[in-house]
């Protein structure tokens, strides 16, 4: 799908990822509903959209939602389909760092809530919309840690696994019906996503990083291919492939990722809206 035919409506639009994604949606030509927790952020973002792209109004939707509450599930799906989405992109995230053990069984229920079974419930409820449209598309923006596992990231990669099986899934169900259904896995993107923790961690582990416009151009790019996945960096792309092939052969290549963990404590996560 050409993006100046897209309707997109991204959750977690407010964050690093998301409002640069949104700008290179709005640039490209497609209308864009923000979606995101808090309403004073969405509208500070709506503003600063509106100056940088120079999009019409019409072209610019917000809409206040937690995702985990279903009665905003419920009420989000009627609104992006009374507003014509045709391009739903999971964007919304938690994130979980650090070791298994200092992960609070509360903590871990909401990184999963969020990361896993959210989009899932949104892509359900839009689902019957998105089928009766010419061509539709749901993006899911997961991880690089969708397909690799590293140490210190259990939970978020459980969350990422999960998403990336279910898009590959869904997509092979719905192969004969106009949605398309894709995935996008960033590397390390620098936001305030991370935690000062995860910093140290990447820094000590020698971990590369992306700019969230680089995930934005790839994201539009995404959308315009409707290719079923794709991974940003090296050697992360070549490393996901190699991890889905023979996954016991990169056991050892985390070592001093484990043993950075030894010193880390408790990290509390924040969520992403």
């Amino acid at each position: 799908m050409k993006a100046a035919h897209a309707r997109v409506v991204i959750t977690g639009a407010a964050g690093g990822i998301g409002a640069a994604s949104a700008e290179a949606l709005l640039k490209a030509g497609a209308a864009v509903m923000l979606v995101g927790r808090s309403a004073s952020r969405l509208e500070d973002l709506a503003r600063d959209l509106g100056r940088t792209t120079g999009a019409h109004p019409a072209r610019l939707a917000l809409r206040v939602a937690d995702l985990t509450q279903p009665q905003d599930l419920e009420s989000l799906s009627a609104q992006a389909a009374v507003w014509g989405c045709n391009v739903l992109v999971h964007n919304a995230g938690l994130p979980a760092f650090g070791r298994l053990q200092d992960q609070t069984p509360e903590q871990m229920a909401a990184a999963l809530q969020t990361n896993l079974l959210a989009p899932m419930l949104l892509t359900r409820g839009l689902l019957p919309h998105l089928l009766a449209q010419p061509a539709a598309q749901v993006i899911c923006v997961g991880s690089a840690l969708g397909a690799i596992g590293l140490p210190g990231f259990s939970v978020y990669s459980a969350g990422k696994f999960g998403l990336r099986g279910f898009a590959q899934a869904l997509r092979r169900e719905l192969a004969e019906t106009p949605v398309a259904v894709q995935y996008l896995g960033p590397r390390t993107t620098k936001t305030a996503f991370n935690s000062e923790a995860a910093e140290a961690y990447n820094q000590a582990t020698g971990t590369a990083s992306d700019r969230p416009e680089q995930v934005a151009a790839a994201l539009v790019a995404l959308l315009e291919s409707r290719a079923g996945e794709r991974f940003l960096g090296f050697p992360e792309k070549f490393a996901a492939r190699l991890n889905g092939l023979a996954p016991a052969l990169l056991d050892g290549s985390f070592k001093r990722h484990s043993r950075h963990l030894q010193t880390t404590g408790l990290v509390r996560p924040v969520l992403s809206s």
